[in-house]
């Protein structure tokens, strides 16, 4: 079991981190003292008896329904609540936080999991409030969105209006949520619980080593081929061995989501998806076809990637290997700092904001036992604090990492500023934007400090990086499009036929400079196909930073626009957020546009490898 973290969030752990001027562990004491706090059966009380006068004040009533005086009442208490409260306050942000430093510990799982009990009993209470709200009569919806008194809650309403035509009876709705966890929440949590589980020995260093499935992952990007060989081979006898469980997992995924989609009335398998995420169909079709149509950009990266390995194809599991050499460590403080330069040259309040979260102790830096790995940034109510976790290892990833996961932060900030808890959060079309955008920069500040060796293989990173998060997520949702239609046409794939079309959708944007003939069985550890049409925000993340950062360069004042949209959380749509800021989301020109740009990248650094006669 891991030590447990002192909530004053200071690291006495290693001489390197007790010079560090910051905090670099949690302080929660914003939200708890410690996990036997009193205070927490006392908060969890406050929270059942807010929701509890929220529920029994309006369960029963229908004249918020038809004034929008006291529809505004109404919205103004469920704001409140929101706010202040939540399903779960302070002590399930709490344990949320203290799982993911200390995933080993039993009893912070079995607090956690009461606490989501709890959380899922009070969501379903308050079901009835949106449900009856959605089924105002469209002949009456325009009084609510054309009421003074409702233009706080505006868009609110049109998110409620549009989802009315899919939603059952209040009975209906609870039936689905009480089911989601045995129809797909624990189907998802199946294989990648198993795999995780999972260790095998293989050569390296002409040694026998134990590694676990994490650590075999990462071996796959080891710049010694015989290292990757080894971890591939037991890759593969690990996704071998599950295929068997895989295929009835992925079908009763792909089951569940055909029978919500048939109740619901939806006309396609990922129109669940736009709706929740508040962007029309058209614009992720859009987007999709766009990046579709120039796979040729990744497909000419793999080959430049083959050519300066000296390798006449890479292998599928060597498509991330880096290229090159680069500087060694980037120590925390001094990644910080460079951080810290980046946003104090775009704009002053992302740098206070930055200060501010080491101050606080608001980021977790370093990896400890029992810790969750990545990185991530979170918040859960508008009055709690936002928190960073890292896992920083002095690597140049590190560094951009840094720069990414504040990028969020910011965004969070902005928004808390600006926004009502209602609209306190940002939708997935657009959540990769600030993170990408601030990632970006910090990169061009580590560029011109690199010589042209150290920027040929920071470049091959950033095009690695782009090619991933655009062209191969393009790819995996154009895989799960088909793999939800064969289904729906079929009733049932087996493991082969999901592996045929898994390894034609990734040929499609690879190329001939990859072979992917032993890619049969790589989608069963991807997780996002068990998340549904996801991975195309990051597509669209990606490709609107691009454009962002275009202006801002051009011009530098052009960066209160992009305050301007990080400060909007969900107020509107995105389409109509970017329409605002002279952007249409909607014109396939515009995601060519940040397409070009990468195709540039890929110019320069193809240029700078024959500068240097590496091709």
């Amino acid at each position: 079991m891991a030590p447990q973290i002192k909530t004053s969030g200071r690291v006495s752990i290693g001489k390197r981190r007790e010079v560090c001027p910051w905090q670099t562990s949690w302080d929660l004491s914003p939200l708890l003292n410690s996990d036997n706090d009193p205070r927490i059966e006392t908060e969890l009380e406050k929270v059942k008896q807010a929701n509890s006068k929220f529920v029994q004040k309006w369960s029963k009533r229908q004249d918020y329904l038809q004034e929008p005086k006291i529809l505004k009442q109404s919205l103004d208490e469920l704001e409140e609540l929101s706010r202040n409260f939540g399903n779960s306050g302070s002590p399930g942000f709490y344990f949320a936080l203290k799982y993911e430093l200390d995933q080993a510990n039993p009893e912070i799982k079995a607090k956690l999991n009461k606490i989501e009990e709890l959380e899922k009993e009070l969501r379903n209470s308050k079901k009835f409030f949106m449900l009856n709200i959605a089924k105002i009569p469209e002949k009456d919806q325009q009084k609510f969105l054309s009421s003074e008194e409702l233009k706080d809650y505006k868009h609110h309403l049109e998110r409620a209006f549009q989802e009315a035509k899919h939603l059952l009876s209040e009975g209906e709705e609870k039936v689905l949520t009480l089911k989601e966890s045995t129809s797909h929440d624990f189907w998802e949590r199946l294989t990648s619980g198993l795999l995780a589980k999972q260790e095998r020995e293989i050569m390296m260093e002409g040694k026998k080593q134990t590694k676990n499935f994490s650590d075999l992952l990462g071996l796959l990007d080891d710049t010694n081929q015989e290292t990757r060989k080894e971890a591939n081979k037991a890759l593969m006898e690990i996704f071998e061995q599950y295929a068997e469980i895989a295929e009835p997992e992925i079908n009763a995924i792909l089951s569940n989501k055909k029978t919500n989609d048939s109740l619901r009335k939806f006309s396609r398998a990922d129109q669940a998806r736009h709706l929740d995420d508040d962007i029309e169909t058209e614009i992720v079709d859009t987007v999709i076809q766009a990046v579709t149509s120039r796979f040729d950009i990744s497909k000419r990266f793999y080959k430049l990637k083959a050519k300066l390995l000296g390798l006449k194809k890479l292998q599928y599991y060597e498509k991330n290997i880096p290229y090159g050499k680069k500087k060694a460590k980037y120590k925390f403080e001094e990644s910080i700092e460079l951080v810290k330069k980046t946003f104090s040259s775009l704009d002053k309040k992302f740098l206070d904001i930055f200060e501010m979260y080491l101050k606080n102790g608001q980021i977790d830096a370093f990896p400890r036992k029992g810790k969750r790995n990545g990185a991530f940034c979170t918040h859960m109510l508008i009055t709690q604090p936002t928190y960073i976790m890292l896992n920083h290892t002095n690597s140049l990833k590190d560094v951009t990492t840094i720069a990414h996961e504040v990028g969020h932060g910011i965004n969070n900030e902005l928004m808390r500023e600006k926004q009502h808890s209602l609209y306190f959060e940002t939708p997935k079309s657009t959540a990769e934007v600030a993170s990408t955008f601030m990632e970006d920069f910090v990169l061009q500040e580590l560029l011109k400090e690199s010589d042209e060796e150290t920027r040929l293989s920071i470049l091959m990173e950033k095009l690695n990086g782009e090619i991933a998060s655009i062209f191969r997520q393009t790819a995996f949702y154009n895989f799960e499009t088909q793999l939800h239609g064969e289904f729906r046409k079929k009733g049932y794939l087996s493991k082969e036929n999901i592996g045929e079309l898994f390894k034609e959708h990734m040929s499609s944007y690879l190329g001939e400079f990859v072979d992917t003939s032993s890619s049969d069985n790589w989608w069963i550890y991807v997780p996002h196909f068990r998340y549904i049409f996801y991975v195309y925000s990051y597509v669209s993340g990606e490709l609107i930073s691009k454009s962002l950062q275009s202006k801002v360069k051009q011009n530098p004042k052009f960066i209160e626009k992009v305050k301007e949209f990080l400060s909007a959380g969900t107020s509107d749509s995105p389409k109509n957020i970017f329409l605002n800021l002279g952007i249409d989301i909607s014109k396939k020109d515009f995601w060519l546009q940040g397409l070009n740009e990468i195709e540039s990248l890929l110019n320069e650094t193809e240029n700078l490898a024959r500068k240097l006669k590496k091709i």
